[in-house]
């Protein structure tokens, strides 16, 4: 299956480009090309001239430093590539958690397309899917918590924590989820006298060396608080697309909404088990699912395989249902653990090895080669070309969409308005952007106040027909976008 992964998020439907079709992957390619090349990881903005020289920190250097190594040695080929590696062994590790949970071979396969279509929905060459791996690998971790504590977990943990914290923000969640599951063993304890203490303490010193390790980092125990402060900042994460609620009345979203449904029977079953760890972790899953779409894919990954062993025993446990149900169920539960041990003895490492070379010889054919990276319907990679020939100091406005590409594709040379970094510009500039770019009252005085000279900005949106009706100059037009000048005297 994650071989099929592999092949399907490069190589199917537009997969060379579906997966570069968020701009962020842009800013995050040269910034990491910025610290290979000396600059040392960044401390100041780099990009922007709407807020120049603020304090920045690059919270996913390492993965930034990854991907810009990737792209210096092989173009958009390789940044495909990690990515499609990434995919591949976040499936391959929810085969193995679910094994970890004592899942059912069939459950498991009809899970499969409810986690294939949400997990989708973010396949983005973007670090969190490097996050997706490591919450996944904490999960295993956590259920398969041995009682006796050793100076090689402690060490490991440590280690996990330091890369952690250096890839992606998501770290907090890794903490998060130990403090769940030792707080779930302590509350079984306290209820039912069936919680194991030990296992508890095991998962607390786990948490605690993990805890330390996220603290290697260039910006120490600032990092833990800006990131905290973000997820916290109410008032911005409203202003952000995948922050907000998926919309669960749009077509096709049938599996999406079966993800939830099973994260929240799984947390169900496993409160009724008193397993109460894995049923904490469900319904914090459940809520952020609830709460944001960006936390539907992380449901898909991480919490359908605890789901599947709740349901599993559940399902192994039934009693006082009619006797041929009985034993149809027995019977087909019988037959998927014996596909499980077929599975067991194959290990997968040589298919996998070969999988992913064969995946980088065809990212090399020049016509898959030719359709990888930005897709240009979505970009202005046409217009870039009218772009280039602008004069070097142009303030040109441009949406946060445009303005990763922008840094991309010119190497970070031209200062963008506004990027996808909503952390850095915060909630106050965002809602300023948004009354500018829906031409609402004040707009005018937003264009004067950043002095910008040149607009690069979807065709048929508000502020087009604004500025055009204002006087600006209409120099380039395609599907994507236009590229207008500002009249000399504009006031």
């Amino acid at each position: 299956m994650a071989v099929v992964a592999l092949f399907t998020s490069l190589f199917l439907f537009g997969g060379t480009e579906r997966l570069f079709r968020d701009s962020d992957t842009g800013w995050h390619i040269r910034t990491g090309e910025r610290i290979l090349a000396g600059e040392g990881i960044p401390r100041t903005d780099p990009y922007s001239f709407s807020k120049p020289a603020g304090r920045w920190m690059a919270w996913e250097w390492a993965a930034d430093a990854t991907m810009g190594w990737l792209h210096r040695a092989s173009g958009m080929r390789g940044v495909a590539w990690l990515f499609g590696l990434a995919i591949g062994g976040c499936f391959w590790l929810w085969i193995r958690l679910t094994w970890r949970c004592g899942g059912d071979f069939l459950l498991a396969c009809a899970m499969l397309p409810a986690l294939w279509t949400t997990a989708e929905l973010h396949w983005l060459a973007r670090p969190h899917v490097l996050g997706w791996l490591l919450l996944q690998a904490t999960l295993m971790t956590a259920e398969g918590s041995p009682a006796a504590f050793s100076v090689r977990h402690g060490g490991l943990a440590l280690l996990a924590g330091a890369v952690w914290a250096n890839v992606h923000g998501s770290f907090l969640l890794g903490l998060l989820v130990l403090s769940l599951y030792a707080v779930g063993e302590v509350i079984q304890w306290l209820i039912w006298n069936n919680g194991d203490l030990r296992r508890a303490g095991w998962q607390a010193r786990l948490l605690l060396c993990a805890s330390v390790g996220t603290l290697v980092n260039p910006y120490g125990w600032e990092l833990h608080r800006h990131v905290a402060g973000y997820l916290a900042d109410k008032e911005l994460l409203s202003r952000v697309a995948e922050f907000q609620s998926f919309n669960f009345h749009t077509a096709g979203s049938g599996p999406v909404l079966a993800v939830l449904m099973l994260t929240l029977a799984g947390a169900g079953c496993a409160l009724a088990q008193r397993n109460l760890g894995r049923g904490l972790a469900l319904l914090f899953f459940a809520v952020v699912a609830i709460r944001s779409a960006r936390g539907l894919p992380l449901a898909a990954v991480c919490a359908l395989p605890l789901s599947n062993g709740s349901l599993t025993l559940m399902l192994l446990r039934a009693r006082g249902w009619r006797p041929w149900l009985e034993r149809g169920l027995s019977a087909l539960l019988t037959y998927s653990g014996n596909l499980r041990k077929i599975d067991a003895r194959m290990s997968g490492a040589a298919p996998a090895v070969m999988a992913a070379g064969c995946a980088w010889l065809a990212l090399g054919i020049p016509a898959v080669a030719a359709r990888t990276g930005f897709p240009p319907d979505q970009f202005p990679v046409a217009a870039a070309q009218q772009v280039a020939a602008l004069p070097a100091g142009a303030r040109i406005l441009a949406p946060d969409k445009f303005g990763g590409y922008l840094i991309y594709r010119f190497n970070g040379q031209r200062k963008v308005y506004f990027d996808g970094r909503s952390d850095y510009y915060g909630a106050a500039f965002m809602k300023r952007y948004l009354r500018l770019m829906e031409a609402r009252p004040g707009w005018r005085d937003e264009v004067t106040k950043f002095g910008f000279t040149h607009a690069l900005i979807p065709p048929d949106g508000a502020l087009c027909a604004a500025l055009e009706g204002s006087g600006w100059r209409r120099m380039y037009e395609d599907r994507v976008a236009a590229l207008l000048e500002r009249p000399r005297g504009w006031q």
